[in-house]
């Protein structure tokens, strides 16, 4: 299992804790540092099932700067995913990418309703 993450993101530390806690093996990724490729994003997106608005880090100062709340809905898919394929920050964080499944951001309950 692959867990995407910006260390210093206090969501990303809280999942990572509760996947330490439930003896979840997973290899960490640092997203500012290895950034997600268009393929990647992808396939996450394709295999998640949610909208692709979900991938992008709404709350992060780079999509504020950007404006992106107001060109995002102007923009096509494919614009939208090599956008987020420039620069990990504007990725929402953490994810976790399984063979069949991938989840954005962190909520308990998502994660301890899946069997990892």
């Amino acid at each position: 299992m692959l867990f995407i993450c910006y260390p210093k993101c206090s969501t990303c530390q809280k999942a990572k804790k509760w996947l330490e806690e439930h003896h979840i093996e997973f290899t960490e990724r640092h997203i500012a540092e290895d950034n997600p490729s268009y393929e990647e994003l992808k396939e996450w997106h394709e295999k998640s099932g949610l909208p692709l608005k979900k991938f992008f880090n709404t709350s992060g100062m780079l999509y504020k700067e950007m404006q992106l709340k107001d060109k995002l809905p102007t923009m096509s898919e494919e614009e939208q995913l090599r956008l987020l394929a420039t620069n990990g920050m504007l990725v929402k964080r953490p994810i976790v990418v399984d063979e069949d499944k991938v989840i954005v951001g962190f909520k308990e309950e998502a994660y301890a309703g899946i069997a990892f």
